[in-house]
């Protein structure tokens, strides 16, 4: 199974966070599934890493590659097609971040691991 992590999903696995559902944890540690990482994840740590509202026990440049790394998630390019995929989005989600992670679904057909309910407003397909 190949499977795309929410930003979400990603922090509280590498953090052993119990608020990952048991669902999820069970994909994610299942060798045999794909896990995918999106450069928008990245992208989103470093911003909220970059104004305070996400404390990292190092910097961006060294957690998030040995999380990948360590892990063995493979990462997800941010394509033209994802970009305007998002022009196709009902504006239920207003966080770009959140509408670039479903627009990558979408176009890849890959389930998302998220906790975060306006996912569901979308067409595409919810672990958790």
């Amino acid at each position: 199974m190949q499977v795309l992590l929410d930003t979400n999903a990603f922090l509280w696995w590498v953090t052993n966070d119990n608020k990952l559902s048991s669902a999820a944890r069970n994909i994610i540690s299942d060798s045999q599934n794909d896990i995918f990482f999106s450069i928008v994840s990245a992208w989103e740590i470093v911003i909220k890493s970059q104004i305070g509202k996400l404390p990292l026990p190092d910097s961006p440049e060294i957690y998030i590659p040995s999380r990948l790394n360590y892990y063995r998630f493979k990462t997800l390019s941010i394509s033209l097609k994802d970009v305007l995929q998002i022009r196709n989005l009902k504006n239920h989600h207003n966080d770009p971040f959140d509408r670039l992670l479903i627009a990558q679904s979408q176009i890849r057909k890959l389930p998302i691991i998220t906790a975060d309910s306006k996912f569901h407003l979308y067409d595409v397909y919810i672990i958790w």
